[in-house]
């Protein structure tokens, strides 16, 4: 996509200049994504199952970022993409992150499908190009949380969580029509909904989860 050629005087404007065109960048970098070939690919890697949630999550964070004045094509962009290192199994997600440097803890050597969301973030690159560093975080950021993440990882990691596909609790009642409302709290819901699913089921819980839990507790929309 061209844009159209104007008078540039940068020395005018200085940085501020620099941050509007850096803004109108990663907003053309957003609308570039061709959905159905996204699509093609995820339903040759993922179950059709998994694509329905994925699909899910997409519309879910649309409509969240519209409530919470999020750009809605960069949330679903993100949404879209969130799980396509899903079913990628652990050696090859060990070898990847290995491969780009991340940072793998005990707990993500003892159960590598923890990575996952880190190296969907990374297929997204390679992939389909993706350049946007929110998109990317909020990719990245879906399964444990980040303390101080932005709006946009947020509504991505809730979504991820409460989409329709994800059932009819009480509980999921609750946070979604929570999510409608304050951002922060239903962040900190989910993550109390998901720790005791793991203590239920006897599974590791990663800190990051508890340290997310506690910074969205502290944190007002």
């Amino acid at each position: 996509m061209e844009l159209p050629s104007f008078p540039f005087y940068p020395e005018r404007f200085g940085g501020f200049c620099t941050k509007i065109l850096m803004f109108l960048l990663e907003v053309l970098d957003a609308m570039k994504l061709d959905r159905g070939q996204a699509i093609a690919w995820l339903q040759e890697n993922v179950s059709a199952r998994r694509l329905e949630h994925i699909l899910g999550v997409e519309a879910m964070a649309q409509t969240l970022a519209q409530r919470y004045g999020v750009e809605p094509e960069k949330a679903a962009q993100a949404g879209l993409l969130h799980d396509l290192a899903k079913f990628f199994p652990p050696p090859r997600l060990l070898q990847i992150a290995a491969r780009y440097g991340l940072e793998v803890d005990e707990i993500c050597r003892q159960v590598p499908h923890l990575l996952h969301a880190e190296i969907s973030a990374i297929v997204a690159q390679e992939e389909f190009e993706v350049r946007d560093e929110e998109i990317l975080r909020a990719i990245a950021n879906h399964t444990l949380g980040q303390p101080e993440m932005d709006k946009l990882s947020c509504i991505v990691f809730v979504a991820d969580a409460l989409e329709p596909g994800r059932g009819d609790k009480k509980k999921l009642q609750k946070l979604r029509a929570l999510s409608e409302k304050n951002l922060h709290k239903t962040v900190a819901g989910v993550c109390d909904y998901m720790i005791k699913y793991l203590i239920k089921h006897h599974k590791i819980i990663h800190p990051r989860m508890i340290l997310t839990r506690n910074w969205a507790l502290e944190t007002k929309d």
